[in-house]
């Protein structure tokens, strides 16, 4: 009889937590009994449906479960989810991200499931909310991690973190398990996929230089400070064939746009305008085949304010991209600082606009960072490694439970 285990994921969207949790089920459903409990995705969002080719059939829709707070919905949602619960009898539950480690949790202890585990694939701690509404957040997660047979972070800068900086829990509660990905796909047909994707962006000089930012378009990415790092890079006189992307949308992209307008800046939106060619700024909106996006960018950036472990940058190492990047959360354990990444303090314009500047000039500097990129994912980050460590962890666990039961 397999073991039995449910995942609860705020949203299936286009993100991080949603390409992790879905690769823990399409490979370890062979050796557990797997069950998906997702909540609704908020208006501006992309779906995540399409990340695997058949969504897994064992899976729930709680609606009312949302990222936004909302008393009544939460309430709903935490009462739907005991149901399932209940229904399903886990031996393990597996949440996460903020809302759905809440809820989940919350849920699973009052249900009395036996193992209760937690990813933090980010954390609310700061640069999200105001001083009271984030003391509320981290009292709620102490509490819930105190509940919980493990705690997941997907780093070490996290696991320092949780336990010393923020007290969420004692550091022997924490597993670091670093996220995995599928790297092969980041590998094949570079060349076509490059030629491709700048094609659809309207960049048919292979000499123009690509520089992209990829993920939600939200406050904590900081994505104005990239567009005045567009601008600073772009007034000077040696940069006429440097063009600037914006992968993804969300909250602030009418905000992002006002600031490139407010600029003098061409922009593109390309759902609204397909005239790419003499934008400076294209902003892309929700793109699927991040294969083709990574393959056709020759420098990758990162503005955020926070992150855990961010996908973009594993994926866009694994297609041979450099990175320049704010050190923010898990960012130094995601890149070789120096080595496939440059990195700057948060908000710290001009050494990030030095470094993306030596990278503009120097081809064979970004190529030679791309390749050790790409060696860095294939051995830290690939999806076996990630996978068999998940399945260990679920086997231990429920063994411990069963000796002590």
């Amino acid at each position: 009889m397999k073991i039995k285990v449910l995942h609860i994921l705020n949203r299936l969207i286009i993100g991080g937590p949603t390409i992790i949790a879905l690769n823990i089920i399409e490979n370890l459903s062979d050796q557990f009994e797997i069950k998906l409990l997702v909540g609704g995705k908020e208006d501006g969002e992309e779906d995540g449906n399409y990340i695997f080719e058949s969504m897994p059939s064992n899976i729930v829709v709680v609606p009312q479960m949302r990222r936004s707070i909302n008393l009544f919905n939460d309430i709903s949602a935490y009462r739907a989810i005991k149901r399932i619960i209940k229904q399903y009898q886990p031996d393990i539950i597996h949440t996460h991200a903020s809302k759905a480690g809440a809820l989940g949790r919350l849920a699973a202890i009052h249900s009395k499931v036996p193992i209760i585990l937690h990813t933090f694939h980010g954390h609310v701690f700061h640069s999200y909310f105001g001083k009271l509404s984030t003391s509320l957040f981290i009292n709620t997660e102490r509490y819930l991690a105190k509940k919980s047979t493990k705690i997941i972070a997907i780093s070490d800068s996290q696991r320092k973190e949780l336990s010393l900086d923020f007290k969420i829990c004692k550091e022997e509660k924490i597993k670091v398990i670093p996220n995995g990905i599928a790297v092969e796909k980041f590998i094949e047909q570079p060349i076509q996929k490059r030629i491709d994707f700048r094609k659809s962006m309207a960049v048919y000089d292979e000499d123009i230089v690509l520089i992209g930012i990829v993920g939600r378009m939200a406050p904590v990415k900081n994505h104005a400070m990239f567009i005045n790092i567009a601008y600073d890079i772009l007034k000077k006189e040696n940069n006429s064939k440097v063009k600037f992307v914006i992968v993804g949308d969300g909250e602030t992209r009418l905000d992002v746009q006002q600031q490139i307008t407010q600029l003098k800046m061409n922009f593109c939106y390309l759902p609204e305008n397909k005239n790419a060619e003499q934008a400076e700024v294209i902003l892309t909106s929700w793109q699927t085949d991040m294969d083709y996006v990574f393959s056709g960018l020759d420098i990758v950036c990162l503005t955020s304010l926070n992150e855990g472990t961010p996908t973009s940058l594993i994926e866009a190492q694994a297609a041979g991209c450099p990175i320049v990047s704010t050190d923010v959360g898990g960012v130094r354990d995601t890149v070789i600082q120096s080595k496939t990444a440059l990195l700057s303090d948060p908000n710290d314009i001009d050494t990030f606009c030095d470094h993306l500047q030596m990278l503009i000039d120097n081809k064979s500097l970004r190529k030679q960072m791309g390749m050790s990129g790409q060696k860095f994912v294939m051995e830290k980050y690939n999806q076996h490694r990630f996978i068999k460590e998940i399945s260990e962890l679920y086997k231990e666990l429920y063994a411990q439970k069963g000796s002590s039961s």
